[in-house]
């Protein structure tokens, strides 16, 4: 069978996870509620993720919700454990979820780094442009003005002998 995933979304009380799926051969909408068990406020967001995205009653069904979409679900549902409002969980998801440009990434510890190398490589993806997109252009030429004073570094203004 063949299911569309519509909505995904997040039950406070009891904790469950919900989708709205489309049974392709049927043509109907479906809400499918999983249970979310042994979670708490300590509990590991990507690890229960992965773990509902595996399960094999719920996998058929959770083919086309991407894992971080899930994973962003728990950390919801992990900030209402706490005793955090929406809007506070919400921030905190966006402040992990985006990088500061003006953050020193040579200070962080390696596994933060690979979190913020894992943003940056998502951002680029979602950026990119590719042969298939309506606005791709193969060959751009730009023409930069000339008419300007050009500045240069002082890195190529000294001219060394010594090589």
């Amino acid at each position: 069978m063949m299911y569309t995933a519509k909505k995904c979304g997040v039950r406070f009380q009891p904790p469950a996870m919900i989708l709205i799926y489309e049974n392709e051969t049927k043509g109907k909408s479906r809400q499918r509620i999983m249970p979310v068990r042994n979670f708490s406020k300590f509990s590991d967001c990507t690890r229960a993720a992965e773990q509902l995205k595996n399960n094999p009653r719920h996998k058929f069904y959770l083919e086309q919700v991407s894992l971080k979409q899930l994973e962003k679900l728990f950390r919801i549902l992990r900030g209402y454990l706490q005793g955090q409002s929406l809007a506070e969980t919400m921030e905190q998801i966006r402040q992990e979820t985006t990088i500061d440009p003006e953050e020193d990434l040579n200070k962080l510890e390696d596994k933060e780094l690979a979190k913020r190398k894992s943003i940056m490589d998502q951002l680029f993806e979602k950026n990119q442009k590719k042969r298939d997109d309506p606005n791709f252009i193969y060959n751009i030429e730009v023409e930069f003005p000339q008419n300007e004073q050009l500045q240069s570094c002082g890195w190529d203004t000294e001219s060394s002998d010594d090589f």
